[in-house]
């Protein structure tokens, strides 16, 4: 089964009569040559290492540039204060999805879900409520099916990285998928998996890719934050049974037709948007880039 559409995974699923994740598996089987069980065991292997990796976080390293590093351990100071606006639950969120873009740009292992780039959005949603809600430990890995699933259509129907799409392919892929996968873990089906994602990927919609001094850091590791909440916000929608008017589908095409209007300089290039203000041009001669 080639996922290239939502609309045609939820025609099988219900013939079928299976769950997307488990169409997602069955295809990862076929396309791996490998049998269902040890598509299983690298899912597996996945989520342990999106564990791992969050938890190596250190607040005492900085990316080569100097840049960032610190901000995760600075988020988890300031929610330890029990005073934040966001509350307990979303403050730890925040401060997940920030250590896993610090991880990144400090050069630490990460998973890239679907980019090292938005690689904090999905361990932020999952791994957080995995450990402040006790969700089991096979539902977390269905959901990496579930999110691996939507990540397959929006790259075969348009884009996920950020040279190609701008910063809507890759925080708002992101965000979509991880969107989805939270809705599987609370017990979501099909409609609201793709409403949950077609509400995600609307809501960040034309976003820019405008990394200053073409490092993947500012603003990306900030954005990954703006990715997890999205998609919490998102989730709760869907589940709520909110739907998006536009199939998801229609969604993704628009934005890849978005991605192919957006200006070069505005996808990756480090010269246009952020990239291109007095600071950051100060910031790129400063690092002799």
């Amino acid at each position: 089964m080639p996922l290239i559409s939502m609309e045609k995974a939820e025609r099988k699923c219900k013939a079928e009569e299976m769950d997307f994740w488990e169409a997602v598996r069955l295809w990862d089987a076929i396309e791996q040559d490998i049998t269902t069980e040890d598509s299983w065991k690298e899912m597996e292997k996945m989520w342990q290492a999106m564990l791992d990796s969050l938890h190596s976080y250190d607040p005492n390293l900085t990316s080569g540039s100097g840049l960032v590093g610190k901000e995760g351990g600075q988020m988890q100071a300031y929610l330890e204060k029990g005073d934040t606006l966001c509350g307990d639950f979303m403050s730890k969120v925040i401060a997940n999805a920030l250590k896993m873009g610090c991880n990144n740009a400090c050069m630490k292992r990460i998973v890239a879900a679907p980019t090292a780039g938005s690689c904090g959005v999905l361990p932020a949603v999952l791994v957080t409520y995995y450990e402040e809600c006790g969700a089991p430990w096979d539902t977390m890995v269905q959901s990496l099916y579930v999110a691996a699933g939507i990540g397959q259509i929006i790259g075969s129907r348009a884009y996920l990285a950020g040279a190609s799409g701008g910063c809507q392919a890759e925080i708002g892929a992101a965000s979509g998928m991880a969107a989805s996968a939270i809705c599987h873990v609370k017990g979501g089906g099909i409609s609201e998996i793709e409403n949950a994602c077609a509400l995600a990927l609307k809501n960040l919609l034309g976003l820019v890719c405008d990394p200053v001094a073409g490092l993947v850091e500012i603003p990306c590791v900030k954005r990954n934050v703006v990715g997890a909440m999205n998609a919490l916000s998102s989730a709760d929608m869907a589940l709520a049974g909110i739907e998006s008017k536009v199939p998801l589908d229609q969604v993704i095409d628009a934005m890849k037709e978005v991605g192919d209007d957006m200006n070069p300089n505005l996808k990756e290039t480090g010269s246009g948007g952020l990239a291109a203000t007095p600071w950051a041009v100060q910031v790129k001669e400063d690092l002799h880039m």
